[in-house]
């Protein structure tokens, strides 16, 4: 079998096209999501990484399922046996899972009928391993009386603590879901019904049923996925139980987020990832059913997040101890651990929060969450990986007990390169979203997309340069037709960081906006951060959008004790850094201007094209008899998402604006 499966993934690699089939998924929410199917990238900084990913991450992450043992797991389940050690993790069946996600998202946008055959061909062994029953757990089956250390004696003893059982149905589930829509093919959702039937089944508040919830969420937002494919409520009232049923069982810990009953939670705490995929899973609750309850929970934690324990990157999780939340405004750099699927989890949260209230300050965070903390974690060429991502480097890498600080190729706990496997093809079905007769263009990158409005067909054709250029265009290809277009004014051109005061800017920059169709300007009242374009659209209509891209000064909240006399320095969505290769003096003596003046650098041959920022400094160090010396000197910024790929060295995003908090350098 494994050879079988190596030669069918050499043959995915070489390319080949096939018909793909859309799927019309209606969403229950108040806005309905656009899905990826519908939207085609032609973005050239949005491509390049999904260029990365089709050529490099997905192929890598299917070769290590095949070299870590991934796929001879169910193979082996498939033909249980006293003779098997049962090693490795015991969700390690979800990188195969993630891998056939992301896969599937790839290909929509690139059409592959040899990895639609390889895709076909694990999901055979994958079907194999399946108990009659639906159960499907490798850990377990593969070896009954001996099953992994974490598993437990019997199915879900250890289900709230190490098992992963329902962890891995909520992957299994994501990754049939974006297969079915990807391929219209039922092999692998048939699958995942059939272990969601099983958890239905043996899980939940009957007398003949176990009373237990995940110990590492997600199944509840993969259930409500389920529910909005297949139309069955019985998956959106499993993911609401094991939503209420938290905080009542066995277990009560705020590490997993089971201290106290969700409604009672207000404040983000324990393991980042479990709690985003939780509180994930709590917005669509909300949003599909229209619990009052789950509304006031679910913003009450959101804002605890966005106002007092949110990087400026868009990175959470500030402890490497639990790879949890720190306390309120425990934001530190250096050990900020800011794990790669929390961030993740955090662009879900707010992509969902979204279609909930239709309020744009969500994908202000989403968006500085994407182009920042999110894509950090792996490298421009799709082949290297950060578990997490600190906001400052002192040549030491605090994680690893080698202390390297270069991404690696994989990780024996694998979960962030999967999960990049399967976010970034996702990407877009992020850039639109439709309510009856509105539009959301909700980011910017050039892209083909058709959609349904009021049942009618639309096809929109955006242009841009983002995010280096705040020029925009919006074509109307199709559609003569009254709709209104609702255009996303980021808070960042609006004078807001966040939707909050965690941050703010420090300058006297006021960047403006302006939009027009056709050559007239459009104005008028922001109405939960749209301007809306209400008109009888008809083809060739061009909505042209443009932000100022002005370098700002940020300052954190005073609270936030690791950023006193420091600054960041953004402009448009992206923030930037310093790091050692741009500057030959110690970037930890720099000194920034009280008023620093930022000149912009175009570098296309660098770092896959980017824009620098420069700046007059100081650089303060002792001279050989102890006397502080000042040096003027050129500082260079580069995009926070590309430190760490010309080798290692220091690094920092929040920088000295008060004399306290440099470091001068000793005399050599």
């Amino acid at each position: 079998m494994r050879k079988i499966v190596l030669l069918t993934l050499a043959a995915a690699l070489s390319g080949g096209a096939v018909a793909q089939k859309q799927q019309n998924i209606h969403s229950g929410y108040p806005i309905d999501p656009v899905p990826f199917t519908s939207v085609k990238v032609t973005d050239n900084f949005w491509g390049q990484r999904l260029k990365a990913s089709r050529e490099v991450t997905i192929p890598l992450a299917f070769s290590k399922c095949e070299e870590t043992g991934r796929y001879d797991n169910f193979v082996k389940a498939a033909h249980p046996s006293d003779d098997y050690k049962v090693g490795g993790f015991s969700f390690d069946d979800t990188d195969v899972y993630k891998t056939i996600e992301g896969a599937s998202y790839l290909l929509q946008t690139y059409p592959d009928k040899k990895l639609e055959k390889y895709i076909d061909s694990v999901l055979v062994i994958v079907a194999a391993a399946q108990e009659p029953d639906g159960y499907l757990y490798t850990a377990r089956t593969m070896n009954p009386k001996h099953p992994h250390d974490w598993s437990g004696p019997e199915r879900w003893t250890k289900v709230e603590d190490l098992s992963h059982e329902f962890y891995n149905l909520g992957h299994m589930v994501d990754g049939a879901v974006a297969h079915y829509q990807a391929t219209g093919k039922r092999n692998f959702l048939d699958i995942a019904i059939k272990y969601a039937d099983c958890v239905c089944k043996n899980i939940g508040d009957k007398p003949e049923q176990k009373r237990l919830v995940p110990g590492h969420q997600i199944a509840e937002m993969a259930l409500v996925r389920l529910y909005t494919v297949t139309g069955d409520k019985k998956y959106l009232d499993q993911a609401k139980f094991f939503l209420d049923a938290r905080g009542t069982t066995s277990i009560k810990n705020p590490y997993s987020q089971s201290h106290k009953p969700v409604l009672e939670q207000d404040e983000a705490v324990g393991h980042a990832v479990r709690a985003a995929y939780m509180y994930s899973g709590m917005a669509d609750v909300a949003a599909i059913t229209g619990d009052s309850s789950y509304i006031h929970a679910i913003d009450k934690i959101w804002d605890n997040i966005v106002s007092k324990k949110l990087y400026i990157t868009g990175g959470i999780g500030a402890r490497h101890a639990g790879e949890a939340f720190g306390d309120n405004y425990e934001l530190p750099n250096l050990t900020a651990y800011n794990e790669t699927c929390a961030a993740i989890g955090n662009v879900y949260m707010n992509y969902r929060l979204f279609l909930l209230h239709g309020d744009a300050k969500y994908f202000d965070v989403l968006e500085r969450t994407l182009y920042n903390g999110l894509i950090s974690g792996v490298s421009l060429d799709g082949g290297r990986f950060f578990y997490p991502n600190p906001l400052s480097c002192d040549g030491k890498y605090h994680f690893n007990s080698d202390n390297t600080i270069t991404r690696q190729p994989w990780f024996g706990c694998a979960c962030c390169p999967s999960n990049i496997s399967r976010f970034i093809p996702s990407l877009p079905g992020y850039v639109y979203a439709v309510k009856d007769s509105k539009v959301y263009v909700n980011l910017f990158l050039s892209n083909r997309a058709e959609l349904k409005v009021n049942k009618k067909s639309v096809v929109l054709e955006q242009e841009a340069n983002y995010p280096w250029s705040g020029d925009i265009s919006v074509k109307v290809a199709k559609g003569n037709q009254k709709f209104t277009m609702n255009i996303r004014i980021p808070g960042w051109v609006q004078g807001n960081v966040l939707p909050s005061d965690l941050y703010t800017y420090a300058d006297t920059q006021k960047p403006t906006y302006k939009v027009t169709v056709n050559g007239e300007e459009v104005t008028g009242e922001l109405q939960k951060g749209y301007l809306s374009i209400d008109r009888k659209w008809k083809k060739g209509d061009v909505v042209a959008i443009h932000f100022d891209m002005l370098p700002r000064v940020v300052k954190a909240n005073d609270k936030v004790s690791a950023d006193r006399d420091r600054v960041a320095i953004e402009r448009g969505p992206i923030v930037y850094c310093a790091e050692w290769p741009d500057n030959n003096f110690d970037i930890t003596s720099v000194l920034l201007n009280r008023q620093p003046k930022f000149e912009v650098v175009e570098s296309p041959d660098l770092l896959n094209g980017i824009n620098r920022l420069t700046t007059n400094a100081q650089s303060l160090s002792y001279d050989k008899n102890g006397k502080l010396t000042v040096n003027d000197v050129k500082l260079t910024l580069i995009p926070y998402y590309a430190w760490n790929h010309r080798g290692e060295g220091k690094m920092d995003v929040w920088l000295p604006i008060g004399v306290s908090a440099v470091t001068a350098q000793a005399a050599k």
